[in-house]
């Protein structure tokens, strides 16, 4: 059992938020509509997951260095963390790129 996963999940997880409060991409520009995004994809993909269990599409892979702690048979709680990353990595590279794009049409922010 160890948390070396879990923990880089929740280090990864720390820094895309942080560049995205400082530049103000996702949660930093509009808070309450970006929380319900998440929030949607986060169960979305956690929905997908839950019925590719049940199908017996997706299973847990033992590995050294997971808690070994499921929320579900075969969820393990890194499950969530990762998807959360995933939702909001995915935003702030999306809000970053029409950021950028839209300054180098323009010439301005």
């Amino acid at each position: 059992m160890s948390i070396v996963y879990l923990a880089c999940l929740l280090v990864s997880l720390a820094g895309v938020l942080a560049l995205d409060l400082r530049h103000r991409l996702f949660l930093g520009r509009a808070p309450g509509p970006a929380l319900l995004v998440l929030g949607i994809g986060l169960a979305f993909f956690l929905a997908w997951d839950l019925l590719g269990i049940g199908l017996g599409i997706f299973f847990r892979a033992e590995t050294p260095f997971m808690t070994g702690i499921l929320l579900a048979p075969e969820l393990p709680i890194e499950e969530p963390v990762f998807l959360l990353f995933l939702c909001e990595l995915t935003m702030v590279l999306a809000c970053g790129a029409e950021r950028w794009l839209g300054r180098g049409r323009t010439g301005r922010a």
